[in-house]
């Protein structure tokens, strides 16, 4: 469904991690549709819940509607060295994986919650198509850009849908860029679970720099992955 919904330019899919973060993108969407007379409809996939999740405030709540807010960044005297963005069922394992990039290779990760890659992704089209059209203008800024700016620190974009979901705001996402979804690792037999979201993080730091590639090694026999590779 969320597959077929990305294609189908009337309807809006969401994906939202928590019951907060659904009943605060709810609230925007009604307002959407029923004051603003928006000619959409929205689609929203629920899942049970591990915890519980603090509410989001009204900012938040618009963000989220627009595709994505940040969750977590690391303290202002630390710049981030990756920012990872999750959606629905991925946003948990993501966030394990921030946490083992901090304790077991002193990286700091921004953490991203993104209900809607596909709202992401047309929206960063409509900028792009505008800006086309009008270049005597100012510019039109799309919502990724908006977040993520021009900062060149890798993007990690994680699903617990098909890889396709989370690849389209490749585009539209500064730095490097990696997909991960429930089909990534299918061929292996492995699942998607924070370990492999920490080897993809490295090997795209190791790519573009940032760490020696040997560490794609040491990170294979830590976490015991290297049978499943």
């Amino acid at each position: 469904m969320p597959l077929w919904l990305s294609c189908s330019p009337a309807g809006l899919p969401y994906d939202p991690a928590s019951g907060a973060e659904l009943l605060a993108m709810l609230r925007v969407a009604l307002r959407c549709l029923y004051v603003d007379g928006k000619a959409d409809f929205v689609y929203f996939s629920m899942h049970d819940e591990a915890a519980p999740a603090e509410a989001l405030s009204w900012q938040q709540a618009r963000q989220a509607f627009k595709g994505m807010y940040r969750q977590s960044a690391p303290p202002l005297a630390q710049a981030a060295d990756l920012r990872l963005l999750g959606a629905g069922r991925a946003l948990a394992p993501l966030r394990q994986a921030a946490a083992l990039l901090a304790s077991d290779w002193g990286m700091a990760s921004e953490v991203w919650s993104c209900p809607s890659y596909t709202r992401l992704a047309r929206d960063g089209h409509e900028a792009e198509r505008w800006n086309l059209l009008h270049p005597l203008a100012r510019p039109r800024a799309a919502h990724i850009h908006d977040c993520l700016q021009d900062a060149t620190t890798p993007v990690i974009a994680v699903t617990g849908y098909t890889q396709f979901i989370a690849a389209q705001i490749g585009a539209f996402a500064p730095g490097a860029f990696q997909a991960l979804g429930a089909d990534s690792l299918r061929a292996s037999g492995a699942a998607l679970d924070p370990r492999w979201i920490v080897l993809t993080a490295l090997k795209s730091l190791a790519a573009d720099g940032r760490l020696p590639p040997a560490v794609i090694g040491e990170a294979l026999r830590r976490y015991g992955l290297a049978a499943a590779a």
